[in-house]
């Protein structure tokens, strides 16, 4: 499409507030090491936990409440070895007998926090990927917020599990530009850091894509934003030095989050959306995803679930900060709305605290 400039005005207005925003980001940004609210347990014994949850499952009735509080109170590393302690000293799968014991949404969270993180990832984009019908939304979560490194694991663990090959599978069930964008993702080949050199031109490359001509040229957008940094993307190496995204907005006058709303349509969209969401800040992309999910009448317990469990040893506290400062409520209070019993309970734990 051929969009002229806004008004001045509305310019420098979008220009502050961009400002604003990426001088909060430089302010706040830290590192994600250690912002999970699920820890290990120090002093912590396989075996014992092992016998706490056999007699929680032993005999009539069940003790779900020993079962969620020792489970969200323990690392997955942690849970790994807690499982082969219990094959160990009872001969018995102790996924299989939490599911045989729990139900519903309760028993779906319980066993997604016994699955190991990468296996995790791969059995939900398998889930995603085969019988009728693709899952969209799960593919492109798990592909525009994992690490390169974490996406060659994936790729790894799910060609031993399935023995299938995860792109064939996901270009099997996809079409068009989005699947084109999904096998970037696939390649786990970002560059690395930022290319000083070619932030003007990658911004001009953007703009000269959409805004400033008929139509668009979806794989310029494709290419940049599924090959860059997130740096590159978002910022230099310092604050002070603006990359992809501010060159965008000096360029056409709009965040590339509005053009990518107004030049795309469809899956394509929204996987390009998700890739910038993420460049910017993975947490309040996440922040948002689980907004959603809860939102309005209904609720995704799927995705919820997802979020919950995938991002409790990584950066659940800034989801938590970002989900606060997005929707001024926060994330504790609006799993309590949502969810009831069990599944409440350890969603909380997850959660890890409230920022009312």
């Amino acid at each position: 499409s051929l969009c002229g400039l806004p008004a001045v005005t509305e310019c420098v207005q979008r220009q502050k507030a961009f400002c604003f925003s990426f001088a909060e980001e430089c302010k706040n940004k830290i590192t994600m090491a250690g912002r999970g609210t699920v820890k290990p347990q120090s002093g912590f014994n396989a075996n014992n936990d092992a016998e706490i949850l056999f007699k929680a499952m032993k005999g009539l009735g069940t003790d779900e409440a020993s079962i969620l509080q020792l489970l969200t109170a323990r690392s997955n590393a942690q849970r790994q070895q807690i499982k082969a302690a219990y094959k160990t000293l009872h001969g018995k799968d102790l996924v299989s007998d939490l599911k045989s014991e729990l139900t519903g949404k309760f028993e779906t969270l319980i066993v997604a926090l016994m699955e190991p993180p990468t296996l995790y990832d791969a059995k939900l984009l398998r889930n995603a990927t085969e019988g009728m019908g693709t899952s969209e939304h799960v593919l492109i979560e798990i592909l525009a917020s994992r690490t390169p490194s974490e996406i060659q694991n994936i790729i790894q663990t799910y060609k031993n599990e399935y023995g299938h090959n995860l792109e064939d599978d996901v270009t099997g069930d996809t079409t068009g530009h989005f699947k084109r964008m999904l096998v970037i993702l696939l390649q786990a080949s970002r560059q690395q850091g930022v290319q000083e050199g070619s932030i003007q031109s990658d911004a001009k490359a953007l703009f000269d894509a959409g805004e400033k001509k008929f139509g668009t040229d979806e794989e310029q957008f494709i290419t940049i934003l599924g090959n860059r940094s997130a740096e590159h993307l978002r910022r230099g190496m310092m604050c002070a030095v603006f990359a992809v995204f501010a060159e965008y907005m000096k360029m056409s006058g709009f965040q590339i989050e509005e053009s990518i709303n107004r030049e795309t349509s469809g899956n394509l969209k929204e996987v390009l959306l998700a890739v910038v969401k993420c460049a910017r800040s993975v947490p309040a992309y996440f922040a948002e995803c689980l907004y959603k999910s809860m939102k309005g009448a209904g609720t995704d317990d799927n995705t919820l679930i997802r979020i919950m469990v995938s991002r409790s040893e990584i950066d659940m506290l800034d989801i938590r900060a970002e989900f606060r400062r997005m929707f001024a409520t926060s994330l504790n209070k609006m799993i309590k709305g949502d969810s009831s019993g069990d599944y409440c309970k350890t969603l909380l734990l997850l959660c890890g605290g409230d920022d009312a």
